[in-house]
């Protein structure tokens, strides 16, 4: 019955949103003039503000055309797995061995089966050696085989850009151990001129190399001026550090990528077996792990409902598409696989999205597709929901955290907005709810698919504050 209702308010809404222009408002004069200002027309914008509870939109500028909405896009991805998964979903990552160890010793092979966990960070992969250590193993006399078999191979060599080592690029695995990334906090030291570079972890088999130069220019973008270089060396990896960095930007934390997902959880496993007291003979391989195989420990993530609110607060691209990958059906998991299975449990809503493209869930993709109209039934459906306050509670808070933090400070509308944001090249794009200042929940889509679509912010801010202040 609850499935019927939302069918019925869904249609509604978007009867509502196809509705002829003359029935919506005119775009707010702020709005106009911060486009205008951008050299933004309007043609290249998609808006819909929708009152819960009411039929007809407050705002629907072409609302039905099909849009990139960049990273707006998880808020499918994470409301479709919140409903086919459930909140207290979890993934499971263990450790295994075809024979049990004696006397500290596995003589054989130590196999780590991955199940697609997003989140399974160094602190707890720590925490499942440890277990291990813990049972009395010390030496390992194989290899380190690792069982990434629940997903379908991608290539981690094509990058969504020119930027291969930046977090986002990395790619979806079913055994993901810590973003498969490096966390390189920089210290400029005047004194010496220098940048001191405390790495964590510091994989066994990668060589950092530091030539970061101290600047004295302003912070501003400080990334940018940061140049890293990763090639193979004889015996592992080296990762070159390049460029400089000011020291008017103080201690900052620089997340990059690196290695190809084996040769990290290799570099990560011995780096921190070594410190745990144990030993490894072996190198590492892919494999299944045999039916008859001695579970030796196991991790357990944290739930879906946490991993959704890391997902939409920080728009983390790689753990949306493992989420993204969690949905599909086929095994190995393909984005296909996932697509086709979003569809379907679209269509058991009654929600019927043709123009709707997915690509890997993210919204890092030139190719996804969906219209603001269509988003913002959506919306109103999770606004109608049992799991409402999981999924909301996930989007970043304007003005306080996530994404929308440094966003919309000392306004009126600071708190009480829960707003996702996307941005690409040419895109630039925002959805969620506001609560305006008479207590009314608003629903809100703004999209921009436009070269100067980097300049729409003030366009954007400008519309959610007409939204709080109400009619």
């Amino acid at each position: 019955m609850l499935r019927n209702c939302l069918g019925r308010l869904s249609i509604m809404l978007f009867a509502a949103l196809i509705a002829p222009p003359a029935l919506a408002a005119a775009l707010p004069p702020g709005v106009t003039a911060a486009l205008a200002a951008a050299g933004i027309p309007v043609s290249a914008v998609g808006i819909v503000v929708q009152e819960i509870g009411r039929e007809q939109p407050r705002l629907a500028v072409n609302a039905r055309q099909p849009m990139n909405p960049a990273s707006v896009m998880k808020l499918l991805t994470t409301w479709s797995a919140l409903e086919t998964l459930g909140p207290a979903y979890t993934w499971k990552t263990e450790a295994l061995a075809a024979r049990l160890p004696r006397d500290g010793v596995l003589d054989g092979d130590l196999h780590l089966r991955g199940s697609g966990d997003p989140k399974l960070t160094f602190e707890q992969f720590w925490l499942l050696l440890r277990q291990l250590r813990a049972r009395g193993v010390r030496e390992i006399r194989g290899d380190l085989v690792l069982d990434r078999g629940l997903f379908a191979a991608v290539d981690e060599g094509v990058p969504f850009d020119d930027k291969p080592l930046r977090p986002y690029n990395v790619a979806p695995d079913a055994l993901l151990l810590n973003f498969k990334s490096v966390t390189l906090t920089l210290i400029p030291d005047s004194a010496q001129q220098r940048v001191q570079v405390l790495p964590e972890p510091e994989p066994d088999n990668l060589e950092i190399v530091n030539a970061i130069k101290l600047g004295n220019n302003g912070c501003g973008e400080w990334k940018d001026a940061l140049k890293p270089e990763l090639d193979r060396t004889g015996s592992g990896w080296r990762l070159v550090l390049g460029g400089s960095y000011t020291a008017a930007c103080g201690e900052k934390r620089w997340n990059l990528g690196v290695l190809p997902h084996d040769q990290y959880v290799l570099g990560v496993f011995r780096q921190l077996w070594l410190e745990l007291g144990g030993e490894l003979r072996g190198n590492v391989r892919n494999a299944s792990t045999p039916t008859d195989a001695f579970s030796l420990a196991a991790i357990e993530s944290p739930t879906l409902g946490e991993v959704v609110r890391d997902i939409n607060k920080y728009s983390n691209n790689v753990m949306a598409r493992q989420l993204f990958l969690a949905l599909a059906s086929d095994r190995p998991a393909t984005s296909e696989g996932a697509s086709a299975a979003v569809k379907i449990w679209l269509a058991s809503r009654g929600f019927d999205f043709p123009e709707l493209v997915l690509d890997n869930g993210a919204g890092l993709s030139r190719r996804e597709r969906i219209s603001p109209a269509h988003l913002a039934q959506l919306l109103a459906a999770a606004q109608a929901s049992p799991l409402q306050p999981e999924f909301v509670a996930s989007l970043p808070l304007t003005a306080v955290d996530g994404t929308m933090k440094k966003r919309l400070n000392g306004d009126g509308i600071a708190g009480h907005g829960h707003i996702k944001t996307g941005t690409l090249e040419g895109v630039k794009t925002l959805a969620g709810y506001v609560q305006d200042n008479r207590g009314r929940e608003v629903i809100v889509v703004f999209f921009v698919n436009h070269p100067n679509a980097q300049q729409a912010e003030t366009a954007q801010d400008a519309l959610l504050k007409w939204v709080y202040s109400g009619p």
